[in-house]
């Protein structure tokens, strides 16, 4: 029977790294089924898909950053990015943990625990923080708002790594056999911090936004990790004694975690815009001229509709009809195409003067565009 402040029938249930630096006895709690060793090079490696599952993830935590930090005038887009290193450093620590690369004989072992629980503490409240960016209590991005996260969530890492070796060495009144501290942290302060991350956000989407979809993002994480620690916690001895040890409930537990930093990334990704004017593009804009008007008249860009007016040949609008002054009419309709710079019904001595051109600059116009 699950106790409040006791690790007893969890780590009976699942095999978690802290599980065997608790309890009374000295080799601390054993699960009743877990998944299969494999044997490389005279090493055995524990929960060899789980670690398949940590290599994924940290894949995908990489390609998160990178997209992340793309973002360039994203809002909240370096108090994001902190959530995400914080996870890739969790899970090499927990790839290090479970796998057996660390003895759990080793004196540095409680350490990389230690570290490791309080970076999920850690990440739980700078995920919080990262829910109050929307409401613009300081300037995202400036040096307050991000040492107030690093600050705040070192100080969090520091007070978990504590409660942690203090129990696993049971200083002062800290006590391996109930290890209340530990309980609080981890189950009671990191969901209390993700609940509010939620709460924060479904307040964010209401009162900002137009649509609402994107709380099926965030909607979709809670689910996930609720669905992670319900099988972790309370099935992972069914799942592993019906799979026949092959996998237990942490590989599922690894997988639901995963997908749940994944849909904050995707709710994170809806809810900000870019402000493509000041992004960055690997792929530059083209520009292209694709007419060139007459540079003396005001409604160059209305030709086809003004009066009068000398298109590319020279042509009047006026007299054609046509919307390009490059086009007039066919030859055999009588019509003759002026020559370039020259009015219809002007000769080239003519236009000059009537225009108010110098003959001089009317020349230089003449060197400077050559005949279409």
């Amino acid at each position: 029977m699950y106790k409040f402040g006791y690790y007893d029938e969890i780590c009976k249930t699942v095999q978690m790294a802290a599980c065997p630096l608790l309890g009374d006895s000295q080799v601390g709690f054993e699960p009743t089924c877990y998944a299969r060793n494999i044997e490389v090079r005279n090493a055995l490696i524990f929960q060899m898909a789980t670690l398949i599952i940590d290599i994924i993830a940290l894949f995908m935590t990489i390609i998160m950053i990178v997209h992340v930090r793309s973002k360039y005038t994203a809002v909240g887009r370096k108090e994001m990015v902190m959530v995400f290193y914080l996870y890739l450093i969790m899970t090499i620590l927990d790839f290090i943990t479970i796998s057996g690369i660390i003895p759990i004989s080793s004196v540095v072992y409680p350490y990389f625990v230690a570290a490791y629980l309080g970076l999920t503490s850690a990440i739980c409240w700078c995920l919080m923080l990262n829910g109050t960016v929307g409401f613009q209590w300081t300037e995202d991005g400036t040096a307050l708002s991000l040492w107030t996260f690093r600050l705040t969530s070192l100080l969090i890492f520091g007070l978990m790594y504590f409660i942690s070796i203090a129990t696993f060495k049971e200083v002062a009144s800290f006590s391996r056999g109930h290890p209340i501290g530990l309980f609080i942290m981890y189950f009671i302060f990191n969901p209390f911090c993700l609940l509010v991350y939620v709460v924060l956000q479904v307040i964010v989407v209401v009162n900002t936004l137009d649509e609402y979809w994107p709380l099926g993002n965030i909607s979709f994480a809670l689910v996930f990790f609720v669905i992670g620690q319900v099988i972790q916690v309370f099935l992972s001895d069914k799942i592993c004694e019906g799979i026949k040890h092959y996998v237990d409930g942490v590989f599922f537990g690894t997988i639901c975690t995963l997908l749940s930093v994944m849909m904050v990334y995707k709710y994170w990704d809806s809810i900000t815009k870019e402000d493509l004017e000041f992004s960055v593009d690997g792929k530059g804009n083209t520009w292209e001229v694709k007419e060139l008007l007459n540079e003396d008249d005001e409604f160059a860009p209305y030709a086809g509709q003004a009066a009068n007016t000398v298109g590319y040949a020279g042509v009047s609008f006026a007299n054609t009809g046509s919307q390009y002054g490059g086009q007039g009419y066919p030859q055999s309709m009588g019509h003759q195409q002026p020559a370039y710079g020259q009015q219809a019904g002007y000769s080239q001595q003519q236009q000059p003067q009537q225009m108010g051109y110098p003959q001089q600059q009317q020349q230089q116009q003449h060197q400077a565009y050559p005949p279409y």
